[in-house]
Parts: structure tokens; C-alpha cells; sequence
């Protein structure tokens, strides 16, 4: 029998009971650590799948309840066309090689965005994975592709609107929770923690509603870097912080 492992000092330090219910991450930052290896882009981007592998894996093991990715966005499609080629071949062959491990690990997938507009091969592939984890109740692994958070707000209120028009939806009733349930992420918690990589100070456009009263934590370190001790080191940032929702 092999000898029980002792988590890092860092990790030992985390409270098991203040877990975030729900952490999202902006990967940022594959172009720019390709670039100073003398990588194309596309390299970074490769390279960034052990990220999410790690990070994945962690956040099963830790207990967290919900873990959402943005994987691309509806701003991705002005890159250069071989590039975006290249991340939709990316994606499919990272969905066709991962599924049987999330299975395995109880992780249930889930895929968030304007997903129609998407290649068929990357929409069936979504499909598959998406079916062959729904019934595992472990970490929810979210995969915003295709997203936009002001495009999610839009679609919503035209979710909204095609409710009142059939006279299914007061329009004086139309409260926080009435939107909510029009978003995307309808039925999971709002994210309790935004992790953001490479060291840029702004959301890009991610979960705009949803991250009204998350907790911020920019690393500098680029997505292709980013391992376990970084996630640890994010969750002790959030876990440091005191949430009082506008309270005092």
C-alpha cells in the first residue's frame, strides 16, 4: 500500500470549509509565453491544454463545486484564420482525448456561449463529451466558447422579450432572478472567485452579470505556467479576503 501524501505547506493551509463554490478563470497569456520561446501561437495554445489538465484535477480533488474556462471568445474570430483553424482543431482533439478521464474523475462537462455558430466537428464533439459526463456529480467543468458577456446579457433579453410576447413573462416582473434564469449559466452559482492570468487588469468581456461580487486574483504568471501551486495560491488570496456583499 502506498504511504498517504502530504500536501504542500501552502495547501495544508487551506480551509476546506471556505472553498469557493465556483471559480472561473481568464486564460490568458499563451501567445505572449510562445513569443518568448520563439513559438508561434499556436505552440502557447498547445501548451496551455497541461494548464487545464492540472488545474482540472485540482479543482475535483479539492472539492470545488464549479470550474468555468474561457475558451474562447466571440472576439476570437478576428485572430487570423489559421489560428482559429488551429484552436478548433485544438479544442476537438482536447474533448476526444480528456473526456474518458473527467469520466473517470466524476467531472460533468458543460459548454456555455453562442455555440451553434461553431464548426460541426467542434459542436459534435461538444455533443459527445457533453453526454458521455452528464451523469456524474462531481466538479462541473464549464467551457465558455463562443462567449461574450454583453452578447449573454443580449440573448437573454431577447429570451426575455419572446416571453412577454407570449404572454408568458410580465414585464413588471422582470426582476434579478427572472434575467439570471435567461443566462447561460442558469442554474449554476455565481462565480466566487476570477482568477486572471498574465497579469492584465481588465474582465474581457467574461460573465459580466455573474461576477458582480466575485473576488479578483491577477497572477502575472501565463496560462502555460500556471499549475497547482498558483490555483492553491488564488484560492488563499480568496479565502484571505472578507466578502460583505455592500454590508459592513
Amino acid at each position: 500500500m502506498n504511504a498517504p501524501t502530504t500536501p504542500p505547506p501552502e495547501e495544508s493551509r487551506l480551509d476546506p470549509a471556505r472553498m469557493p463554490a465556483h471559480v472561473a478563470i481568464i486564460m490568458d497569456g499563451n501567445g505572449r509565453w510562445a513569443r518568448g520561446r520563439g513559438l508561434s501561437r499556436i505552440r502557447g495554445h498547445w501548451a496551455g491544454v497541461e494548464s487545464i489538465r492540472e488545474v482540472v484535477r485540482a479543482a475535483g480533488e479539492l472539492k470545488i463545486g464549479c470550474l468555468t474556462l474561457f475558451a474562447f471568445s466571440v472576439e476570437n474570430w478576428k485572430r487570423p484564420r489559421r489560428e482559429v483553424s488551429s484552436l478548433m482543431s485544438l479544442l476537438v482533439r482536447f474533448l476526444k482525448k480528456e473526456t474518458p478521464e473527467l469520466d473517470r474523475n466524476n467531472v460533468r462537462l458543460r459548454a456555455i456561449g453562442r455555440i451553434a455558430p461553431l464548426p460541426p466537428e467542434v459542436r459534435d464533439a461538444i455533443r459527445k463529451a457533453c453526454a458521455a459526463t452528464a451523469s456524474n456529480t462531481g466538479l462541473t467543468l464549464v467551457l465558455a466558447l463562443n462567449y461574450g458577456g454583453r452578447s449573454e446579457i443580449a440573448d437573454a433579453a431577447r429570451l426575455l422579450c419572446a416571453k412577454a410576447a407570449r404572454g408568458e413573462l410580465d414585464p413588471d416582473g422582470v426582476d434579478e432572478d427572472a434575467v439570471s434564469s435567461c443566462l447561460y449559466t442558469a442554474g449554476m452559482p455565481d462565480p466566487d472567485l476570477l482568477i486572471r492570468t498574465s497579469g492584465e487588469m481588465r474582465i474581457s468581456n467574461f460573465l459580466l452579470w455573474q461576477i458582480s461580487y466575485a473576488e479578483l486574483h491577477v497572477t502575472p504568471v501565463y496560462w502555460p505556467d500556471f499549475r497547482r501551486p498558483h490555483f492553491v495560491r488564488a484560492l488563499l488570496d480568496y479565502q484571505g479576503r472578507a466578502r460583505r456583499f455592500g454590508g459592513i
